[in-house]
């Protein structure tokens, strides 16, 4: 008999730790490969760990609630054949099983800065526990006399959280740039008989954390444009048949108005770009999010990569599959990270426009309102008309720290360009 060794898995570039919430398997079971054996939970993703190999669980190294560094062994499987390599000689995202079944949060931001130099503690504090103290100006002589309720001491979210709650007036926060003064406090709200409670579940709390986050750091500009979609939606009417039978594939408005979208930011780059301090990082490559509602009510933001550098048939079919995919909970972490621009379709629910909260550390995203039918001035050479047109509205909200009015309308402007001289006659 030999023993295999199931080790932490590397779900982003920037995860270096995750929590084991369940153990779906116990020691003594037999394992099947394949078969799911743990869910582990990061700031950005849910997931289950399959076993590459079959077996019997011999042993499971930590307990569920315990918080794991990336590459850690966390579980033995005994298997026929030869001892398997020590944990130690295997890398991390070599010896990492792949994640399935990940259900992806919206981001926290990646800053992995302390709030002062780290060599000021004496006991780790993950990622998230420094970006909430960074955000709400705990000091580190602060933040190391919290108690904290995790593992040997470790300061968990909940309890930095609890601390926020309870801090004295009269502490003040530690200076920082580019933070607001002080932070917002929620009123009370008293509830009444009747009224039913209930809780956020975590990924609605990442995605409440991250929007007033979001709101904090950008400030939000937003502007609008009316688009004449009549071209688009004649043309989608008369090819979404032809592309199905040929096919097999939905053709819907979504990935016409991503090409346009990605068009839109070769020609105008810098909307396409994130924020560093006092640097502006302007993105190479145009990497597009599309937020998808879940059927609990949740988001998530699947990406296409190079989106500019893929045909309307590549776009329709990544856009069905990340689609189908987000709505089963099956897509990968690395499928939801990247993204350098978002669009939200108000118009699925059949809002005609909307104000999105920029998805950090991007610096813009794009609302698309519902397309309708609507009595429009038409001007011809022979003089003006009134038409009925396929009217639809975007709205583009961005940080104007970096991107004025004038950058965000002559975007807008040539997105509706683009769609409004789409080709007719175009192939597919």
């Amino acid at each position: 008999m030999a023993n295999f060794q199931i080790i932490m898995p590397k779900l982003g570039e920037s995860i270096i730790e995750a929590t084991i919430t369940k153990w779906l398997k116990a020691p003594g079971d037999t394992i099947e490969e394949d078969d799911a054996i743990v869910e582990i939970a990061t700031d950005k993703v849910d997931s289950e760990i399959p076993s590459p190999v079959e077996g019997t669980l011999k042993e499971v190294l930590f307990e569920e609630g315990e918080v794991v560094e990336v590459g850690k062994v966390i579980a033995i499987i005994e298997t026929e054949g030869e001892e398997s390599a020590p944990a130690e000689a295997i890398p991390a995202e070599a010896a990492a099983p792949a994640a399935s079944a990940a259900v992806v949060k919206e981001k926290e931001t990646e800053a992995l800065v302390t709030p002062q130099a780290d060599a000021e503690a004496t006991r780790f504090y993950s990622p998230l526990v420094k970006n909430i103290a960074k955000t709400e100006g705990v000091s580190m002589a602060e933040l190391e006399n919290i108690s904290g309720s995790g593992k040997e001491g470790r300061v968990t979210k909940q309890d930095i959280l609890d601390f926020l709650k309870n801090k004295p007036a009269s502490v003040s926060p530690a200076p920082k740039a580019a933070a607001p003064a002080s932070a917002a406090v929620a009123p009370p709200v008293v509830s009444a008989a009747g009224d039913e409670i209930v809780e956020m579940d975590r990924m609605r709390k990442l995605i409440a954390d991250h929007m007033v986050m979001s709101k904090q750091v950008s400030p939000h500009v937003t502007s609008f444009i009316e688009v004449d979609m009549t071209n688009v939606v004649n043309w989608r009417n008369k090819m979404k048949d032809v592309v199905m039978k040929r096919d097999s594939e939905k053709l819907t408005f979504t990935p016409i108005i991503i090409e346009a979208t990605a068009q839109a930011i070769k020609d105008h780059p810098r909307i396409n770009a994130s924020v560093d301090g006092t640097n502006i990082i302007i993105r190479k490559n145009i990497n597009i999010g599309m937020a998808a509602a879940l059927p609990d009510g949740n988001l998530i933001v699947p990406v296409i990569k190079n989106a500019d550098q893929k045909n309307l048939l590549g776009l329709a079919k990544d856009v069905n599959d990340l689609a189908n995919r987000a709505r089963t909970n099956s897509l990968l972490p690395d499928e939801i990270q990247g993204g350098t621009f978002t669009t939200t379709n108000f118009g699925s629910f059949a809002s005609i426009t909307g104000t999105p909260i920029i998805y950090q550390p991007q610096v813009a995203i794009l609302g698309i309102g519902a397309i309708r039918k609507k009595p429009v001035v038409i001007e011809t050479p022979q003089g003006d008309m009134i038409g009925i047109r396929h009217m639809m509205i975007l709205s583009l909200a961005y940080d104007h720290r970096i991107v004025d009015g004038a950058l965000g309308g002559m975007y807008l402007k040539r997105l509706a360009d683009l769609l409004e001289n789409f080709d007719p006659e175009r192939n597919i």
